[in-house]
């Protein structure tokens, strides 16, 4: 009979023979537990998105890989919960991949396994319905199954990172240097004032080809994110597999190594550090997630919405850009970042 664990933790850690992911049939592991999989398992990754593009990947039937090593996990198995990775679960995709699961344990000889919630968060199933469903499937094989249930994402630091470590380009070692000088001054490093710290080094002139659009927390730059994925375990931590509400986001650092690279990447670049410290300059007294999206909010505002010169107009369109911002930021405030931004010559080029 098969013995049940409720685990708990990070299950790539897990002490077993074979890890499941929770896998999309279109070769994308782009958030959550398969995004931390591609991480840790690289050579897992490949040889899956190469099985998606010949289509040998598909509902109910789960993808083994064998990971070549002595030391466990020896066996990756990538367990479809959905066609697209937009879509919602399917319970009997998750009940025949099971089925499938079953003679691949069997097959191998597998004595342990750790399972993620199959289908569940982003895929949208019940948990309880969906382990209950594995106690059924699994329940007379001689295996020791690990089962984790919805937890959300482990710590940043606690992920297995594996990929290759990337070499910083002038766009990503402005990103770790920024980071780097703001955090000498600021209590930490939100999500939020990385996105706009990177705004502000753009509106300086540099072309670091961040897509900014008016979102709740004022310019957002959903291209960043990807960024912050590749430097994540590397460069910088704290990014983790991106899935966590902006608000919960850990804060954000430059592991040991990463300002010296950074520096390096940028020695002979003395326009980009005399861009670095004009927005450093700007934030100055600012250096929080509250200040720099007031900064950001109003510079937006004055350089893509109207005249720059009419402060109470610009008062109006900040606060009418959301019912939250008309909560958060006073008039005062905004007059404050205003003219902290005129006095710097930061609305003399908007449009």
């Amino acid at each position: 009979m098969a013995e049940f664990i409720d685990a708990h933790g990070n299950l790539l850690k897990a002490d077993v023979e074979a890890l499941a992911n929770s896998v999309n049939t279109v070769g994308v592991m782009g958030k959550g537990i398969a995004l931390q999989f591609k991480n840790a398992f690289p050579a897992n990754f490949k040889a899956y998105e190469a099985a998606c593009k010949k289509q040998a990947v598909r509902l109910g039937e789960v993808f083994v890989f064998d990971n070549g090593q002595l030391m466990p996990p020896r066996w990756i198995i990538n367990f479809p919960t959905k066609g697209h990775w937009r879509a919602r679960s399917r319970i009997r995709d998750v009940a025949d991949g099971l089925d499938d699961l079953r003679g691949v344990i069997e097959e191998l000889e597998i004595s342990s396994i750790a399972l993620p919630p199959l289908g569940c968060g982003h895929g949208g199933l019940d948990w309880e319905e969906v382990r209950s469903l594995i106690e059924d499937r699994l329940g007379d094989l001689e295996v020791v199954v690990h089962l984790y249930a919805p937890e959300g994402a482990p710590d940043a630091a606690d992920m297995v990172i594996s990929t290759p470590r990337p070499k910083l380009t002038t766009s990503t070692a402005a990103l770790v240097s920024v980071i780097d000088q703001y955090s000498q001054v600021a209590l930490f490093v939100s999500l939020i004032e990385i996105h706009k710290l990177m705004y502000f080094l753009q509106e300086a002139g540099e072309d670091l080809k961040l897509d900014y659009q008016a979102k709740i927390y004022g310019p957002y730059a959903d291209n960043l994110r990807h960024v912050l994925k590749s430097l994540e375990g590397h460069q910088l931590e704290g990014f983790g597999d991106g899935s966590k509400k902006v608000r919960d986001a850990e804060p954000i650092t430059v592991r040991p190594g990463g300002a010296n690279e950074a520096s390096e990447a940028l020695a002979e670049n003395h326009q980009i550090a005399e861009r670095i410290q004009r927005v450093l300059e700007l934030v100055e007294g600012y250096e929080s997630a509250y200040g720099l999206e007031l900064l950001a909010s109003v510079h937006w505002m004055a350089a893509r919405k109207g005249n720059v010169s009419d402060l109470s107009g610009m008062t109006r369109r900040v606060q009418s850009w959301s019912q939250r911002k008309r909560r958060m930021f006073t008039a005062q405030h905004i007059e404050s970042a205003w003219h902290r931004l005129h006095d710097q010559g930061w609305l003399a080029t908007a449009a």
